[in-house]
């Protein structure tokens, strides 16, 4: 069975992306919530019409998008967390810290963009982390430092 995308769904595909699926996935769960339309002939002349007049706005976003990467590569963050002497921290830092520590130096980027890599972060230190900036074409690699507050 295959059906256009409504909106992103992770693990599957993109707003406009045509996709097939198992039918008791698409019948059951992505056509009853509104995330998916059958792809059907007309559907598909449609969606190739929504295209063509989003590939300029998605050109202007991508390059905006590689600007900011080209930013974020040279910015590091600190994040600030509660620790005990030894420098294990109590808790962890999460992507919503990461957001929120990007935020306040005027970076406006959603949790769910930014992925931490290795294991969770339980120690005072410096970690790295990618951040998604358009789709899976833009992305960009980010250093955090975990300071004591």
């Amino acid at each position: 069975m295959e059906v256009i995308l409504k909106q992103d769904v992770k693990g599957l595909g993109f707003k406009h992306d045509v996709v097939k699926v198992r039918p008791g996935y698409g019948r059951n769960f992505l056509l009853p919530r509104g995330i998916a339309t059958l792809a059907t002939e007309s559907s598909r002349k449609e969606l190739a019409e929504v295209r063509k007049q989003q590939s300029f706005k998605e050109e202007k976003l991508r390059k905006e998008a590689a600007s900011h990467a080209e930013k974020l590569a040279t910015v590091t963050i600190k994040v600030g967390a509660k620790a005990g002497e030894n420098g294990k921290i109590f808790g962890s830092v999460s992507n919503i810290q990461i957001a929120e520590a990007l935020k306040a130096q005027g970076y406006d980027i959603e949790r769910k963009n930014i992925e931490i890599t290795g294991d969770s972060i339980k120690q005072l230190g410096t970690y790295t982390a990618k951040v998604r900036l358009y789709k899976n074409e833009v992305v960009s690699t980010i250093n955090f430092e975990v300071i004591a507050e």
